[in-house]
């Protein structure tokens, strides 16, 4: 079983029901092999603080930069809660260590799999919230999201990467890029958009996002660095 009181020194949070962090790390996997205990997965704590920590990076982005307009700020909290970024914040927290999982997932690399590291952390922000209140989930989340909510207005007005892509597509070879985007759907029922952008009739970059316009843009980003890195 895992080692909660090891988990809340490293998480900073000491919870007063710890079975509310229990039900954040239980995968579903793990319940379905093992139907006879009394306990739910961590798919509603991941519906809650996926919620909330969209809320507190908004309000914080709000507060902090109030040239920001709309279209800014949305990337902004788009570009903070991405699950490449919360994937990043599980590994850096060892939630992978923690999990309860099925053997069979255990076995495939569960532990290591981005999509169960991201969800655990949005878990356990829930499982915070109903535990200790409002106010001590947005002081965890933003121990782990303060840096990258502060240096999100660093760097002036966001970089358009589909115009820069274009100019340097024409530049060096005559043709505009062409996007082919896929609207797909999570397991949760949530929509996302996978796209591709091509140049002269090969890919060079690829994206994902909760909207058509943030998949493409990654997709540009992308290439834009791909490319880039080869004329160094």
């Amino acid at each position: 079983m895992a080692d909660l009181p090891e988990l809340q020194r490293v998480l900073g949070v000491e919870f007063k029901d710890p079975s509310l962090l229990c039900k954040a790390l239980t995968h579903s996997s793990y319940m379905n092999e093992n139907p006879q205990i009394d306990l739910e997965s961590n798919e509603r704590l991941e519906f809650l603080g996926d919620a909330i920590l969209g809320y507190v990076v908004a309000q914080e982005l709000y507060s902090t930069f109030p040239s920001l307009q709309e279209g800014e700020l949305t990337e902004a909290r788009a570009e903070l809660v991405r699950a490449e970024s919360l994937t990043a914040i599980a590994s850096r927290l060892h939630l992978g260590d923690y999990l309860y999982l099925g053997k069979g997932e255990e076995q495939g690399g569960g532990r290591m799999r981005p999509s169960n590291l991201g969800s655990s952390l949005e878990a356990v922000i829930g499982a915070i919230l109903l535990d200790r209140g409002l106010e001590e989930a947005r002081k965890f989340i933003l121990a782990q999201l303060g840096d990258g909510i502060r240096n999100a207005g660093s760097e002036g007005p966001r970089r358009d990467y589909k115009s820069l892509l274009q100019e340097l597509s024409q530049a060096r070879w005559k043709v505009q890029p062409s996007y082919r985007t896929e609207e797909e759907q999570n397991p949760d029922g949530t929509r996302v958009f996978a796209a591709e952008v091509m140049v002269d009739g090969r890919v060079v970059g690829k994206g994902t996002g909760n909207s058509k316009q943030v998949a493409q843009k990654r997709a540009a980003k992308e290439a834009l660095e791909s490319l880039q890195s080869k004329e160094a």
